[in-house]
């Protein structure tokens, strides 16, 4: 036992260092007001009560509105292909999705560039439709152009859950469908579809965190005109220098996941249920 918290302690020690303090940290200046250095600083709840003028309303509606979207485009592309990758041999779908991960192995930054290239109205989309006679396209500094960004960075994270939920199923099930008469359709939506719930969970709340909190694709992609909440947040920190009203921020878009989180276990919990 003594030397099981020996191993335990370091991981202890880093983990309050690295995790605890920061949090304390953002919760402390959130409800107060007064210096960066939490010098000759005095307790209050404005900076919360700010977040409800119109203006900053206006960009956690905006995040929550874009969010929504690029994880529901990625649920329905990142599910496909993951059942279809898991239609392949065990070596093949190792290889797939290795490939699915490999654009994460590239900066942020550098993958947002790429996109820019491509979307530009010298970029190589509209060259291609030159090609063809048609007018060019302003992609550039839309919601499109963010949505196609955020997608692109986020999408591995819901294939990946979803892959390992659907490739956990035991086969016989599936068979023992079939053999009761269901159909493709029926099999696939009373068996699959079921059982890889879990899978689906994860993969939204982890995308839907990385889609709301991002900062480097709306800024740059948006053009600066896409105020979201990961941007204000970097704002106030970064350029501002508001420390206080950034944890505010910080404080309140946690509690937008948690409660996320919570109502899709609660679903994930009655789809169990259900299903017994």
């Amino acid at each position: 036992m003594k030397h099981y918290n020996k191993l335990v302690r370091p991981y202890l020690i880093w983990s309050i260092l690295i995790i605890l303090v920061p949090i304390i940290m953002i919760v402390l200046y959130s409800v107060t007001t007064g210096g960066n250095a939490l010098v000759n600083i005095s307790f209050t709840l404005k900076n919360f009560t700010k977040i409800g003028e119109p203006i900053y309303l206006e960009v956690i509606k905006k995040s929550l509105i874009l969010g929504l979207i690029s994880v529901s485009i990625c649920l329905v592309v990142g599910y496909i292909l993951a059942y279809f990758i898991t239609r392949f041999d065990d070596s093949v779908q190792d290889l797939l999705i290795l490939l699915v991960t490999i654009p994460m192995w590239i900066n942020t930054l550098l993958r947002t560039y790429a996109w820019i290239s491509l979307l530009s109205d010298n970029g190589l989309i509209n060259k291609f439709l030159s090609l063809f006679g048609l007018n060019a396209q302003t992609f550039m500094y839309t919601d499109f152009a963010v949505i196609i960004g955020l997608v692109s960075d986020i999408l591995p994270f819901m294939v990946i859950p979803i892959h390992t939920s659907i490739r956990k199923i035991d086969p016989s099930l599936i068979e023992a469908a079939q053999d009761l008469g269901a159909d493709k359709f029926h099999t696939f939506t009373k068996v699959t579809l079921k059982m890889s719930i879990p899978g689906v969970i994860n993969g939204v709340m982890m995308t839907f965190l990385l889609s709301i909190s991002t900062f480097v694709i709306p800024k740059l992609l948006g053009g600066g005109q896409y105020m979201l909440v990961g941007n204000l947040i970097e704002n106030q920190f970064i350029s501002v220098g508001n420390w206080n009203f950034g944890s505010a921020l910080s404080i309140i878009l946690t509690i937008i996941i948690l409660i996320g989180l919570r109502l899709m276990k609660r679903f994930d919990k009655e789809e169990k249920e259900e299903a017994e």
